[in-house]
């Protein structure tokens, strides 16, 4: 399989696009004003912490205080400080409550994924929670007032903020250090279990006393030299972290994770690339520049694209994300996926659309089942859809052909980077995934509410606007012995109200004992109308 990476630059934005046989699986979209904030390490100063949903909330310089649950609070953390900083036990019940509410959707979301975060850097390897055994209260580990370093787990939605853990990770090439967990793993991604073992052994020789290593898929293979090297600029990375942090007060950034460009080079770039085509001459210098530090070997798979056309122009990337935006999505064979995000989940439902099929009904269901898988991974990965996902396919009758469809879709999960879950097919064709999410998701990140339908994704009827009108204008207005109305609609409710709801424009005209003039505006709302009196 043909893999590529595309990046993207310009005064304002960084896009990188991830193909696999030229087909766009995942896209990256960084704006100059607005970077996303997972990976990044702040001091921050607890401000309230609420017993009752065991978590806390951190200001960390942000809009929204950070939140922060027991099971990502480090129990070693000293909570002496000084009498300035000592927090009263009495907590206003109002202010409580109104901090519990803000937690409450986000407490249900996550344990019903259940998930424990990490850094998205260490999302292709295995972590096991660092916590104790026995889980402390969230008082007995942190007090108002109380200053602590904090990672960012997952940027702040536009009702949340930000979520955090005081269990940093800082990614490098072949490695990902946890200095405050004593931890050993290795990705998922390498199956071979001498190559595991061999790697998990050397990681316990080379590792501090006081820290833990997660090997990274890009590592198989990889020599004790090259791992010592990476560790050093880690830990080198994270004794300045602690310095900077025992010389500024809360709420300050003591480390900012790498850009798109080099962030995606780093976690991503290796043997399954063929090439990256770097469109914008700045960025392709940092990025040679950095492999020029990392792994020198890989520089010469990234070139300069100097075309004329625009490098997403040429690959066809922009009309793949135009298509990501869009609730149905078109299989080959004449069937089709709808997706549609909701306030609790993503259903994703599988139809045969056109596809007859060659021999029976069955077949024609597995065939379509089984494309379907296909295309539904690759478009939660492209839209990066996370929480609790219930595909609906169509109804299988045969045992064997369930198992069939549930295989194709375990093995291209694999190809997900993102920490999932999947259940069995149920009797009624239904799967529940669950999977990671860290960022915003391409629909969030690249489009904002309608102000038109208000979020509804639809609008009244034409005979329901009509009927409306209708309503409003008889309660509202006095009849007319003389003179005109003019009545300013929308092109579309005037046509129907000349045609098919024309006995309405009737009626209207003989209750007001006036004449109605029809006025055609297309700026307005479909479903709102003026009345002038002439």
């Amino acid at each position: 399989m043909s893999h590529k990476i595309l990046v993207e630059s310009d005064p304002h934005q960084t896009r990188v696009a991830v193909l696999e046989n030229d087909r766009l699986t995942e896209i990256f979209v960084e704006r100059r004003r607005n970077r996303g904030l997972v990976g990044n390490v702040y001091k921050g100063r607890v401000t309230r912490v609420l017993p009752g949903m065991q978590a806390a909330f951190v200001d960390i310089g942000l809009e929204r205080d950070a939140f922060l649950y027991v099971s990502d609070v480090d129990s070693r953390l000293e909570t002496e400080m000084g009498a300035d900083q000592q927090a009263t036990d009495e907590q206003a019940t109002d202010e409580q409550a109104t901090d519990e509410q803000a937690m409450g959707d986000e407490a249900v979301s996550e344990e019903t994924v259940g998930e424990t975060p990490r850094d998205a850097a260490a999302r292709d390897a295995p972590v096991e929670d660092p916590g104790d055994a026995e889980r402390r209260s969230i008082d007995d580990l942190l007090k108002q007032g109380q200053e602590i370093i904090v990672q960012v787990v997952k940027d702040p939605l536009p009702n949340k903020g930000a979520r955090i853990t005081t269990h940093v990770t800082l990614p490098g090439r072949y490695l990902v250090l946890l200095p405050t967990v004593r931890h050993f793993g290795v990705s998922r991604r390498i199956e071979d279990p001498e190559e595991r073992d061999r790697l998990v052994a050397l990681m316990r020789e080379i590792a501090p006393l006081s820290a833990g290593l997660i090997v990274r898929t890009v590592a198989e293979d990889r020599g004790e030299g090259e791992f010592e090297a990476d560790l050093a600029y880690l830990l080198g990375l994270w004794t300045r972290l602690e310095e900077r942090a025992a010389k500024v007060s809360a709420s300050t950034l003591l480390h900012q994770d790498l850009d798109v460009a080099l962030r995606t080079i780093r976690d991503l770039l290796g043997p399954s690339i063929s090439i990256v085509w770097v469109d914008g001459e700045e960025t392709y210098e940092r990025i040679v520049d950095f492999l020029d530090q990392v792994q020198p070997g890989l520089v010469r798979k990234v070139k300069l694209f100097e075309l004329e056309a625009g490098l997403f122009e040429r690959f066809g990337i922009e009309e793949q994300i135009e298509a990501a935006l869009k609730t149905k999505v078109w299989l080959k064979s004449g069937g089709y996926i709808v997706i549609n995000p909701t306030e609790a989940l993503v259903a994703i439902d599988v139809n045969t659309g056109r596809y007859v099929g060659e021999r029976n009904l069955e077949d024609t269901v597995l065939q379509t089942n089984l494309e379907a898988v296909e295309e539904i991974v690759r478009q939660i990965r492209l839209r990066d859809l996370g929480g609790i996902l219930v595909v609906d396919l169509i109804d299988m009758v045969e045992e064997d052909h369930r198992q069939q469809v549930f295989e194709a879709l375990e093995n291209e999960l694999r190809k997900d980077r993102a920490r999932t879950k999947v259940l069995s097919i149920s009797e009624f064709g239904l799967v529940e995934i669950t999977r990671k999410r860290s960022r915003a998701n391409l629909e969030r990140l690249l489009t904002q509410p309608c102000p038109y339908c208000e979020g509804r994704g639809r609008i009244k009827s034409l005979s329901t606007i009509c009927l409306n009108l209708r309503r409003d204008l008889l309660r509202s207005r006095r009849p007319l012995d003389e003179g005109e109305v003019l009545l300013r609609v929308h092109p579309e409710v005037a046509q129907a109200l000349q045609q098919e709801e024309r006995a309405i424009l009737d009626e209207l005209e003989r209750s007001l004992s006036t004449h109605i003039l029809l006025q055609s505006d297309a700026s307005l709302h479909h479903e709102r109308f003026d009345i002038v009196e002439m």
